[in-house]
């Protein structure tokens, strides 16, 4: 897929899967006295995941960690596809579940990850992947599509908006 042009490779997109650490939230941590360990989340992305929903997109979080405050800001945000705790060794076999349970084409997925742990997902065959400016190198090297935005402070949003461009969706709710 390497090569392809884009544009033509963003046509086909009906479904984005998202990591949450590195990708949705800059990778910071902080970790309280209660055992909270809360993140940062750009609105700019909650915006354009929004915009994807409300055009009928669908939205999956695929992520390894399984904090309740991240899973309040996924359901404020509307997305209900959410897979969270997955042992970060164990994302592909859920990729791969979610693909088929949802009778998805690999072609019309979007995966993006930024680590370790998502690199498994990437580079399966026929996976369509993207990931933040700042991913580890063996995952910048496996992705599709490198967004020039790092990871929490609008790669999600920059990927949405790319897909939608392409196919010519992008501001199509404006009057």
């Amino acid at each position: 897929m390497k090569g392809k042009d884009l544009s033509e490779v963003f046509r086909k997109i009906t479904t984005f899967v998202f990591d949450v650490d590195g990708v949705m939230t800059d990778c910071s941590v902080l970790a309280l006295e209660s055992g909270e360990q809360p993140r940062s989340f750009n609105v700019r992305d909650g915006y354009g995941i929004n915009r994807a929903l409300k055009l009928g997109y669908r939205v999956a979080i695929l992520s390894a960690q399984n904090q309740v405050g991240v899973r309040k800001r996924l359901e404020y945000l509307g997305i209900t596809e959410v897979f969270m705790g997955a042992s970060p060794d164990g994302k592909a076999p859920i990729y791969e579940k979610y693909l088929s349970d949802n009778k998805l084409d690999r072609e019309e997925v979007i995966f993006m990850g930024d680590d370790i742990p998502d690199y498994e997902v990437m580079i399966r065959d026929g996976v369509v992947s993207a990931c933040p400016a700042d991913s580890v190198p063996e995952v910048l090297s496996a992705a599709n599509y490198v967004s020039p935005v790092k990871g929490g402070e609008g790669a999600v949003r920059d990927l949405i908006e790319q897909v939608l461009k392409a196919q010519g969706k992008w501001l199509s709710w404006i009057k």
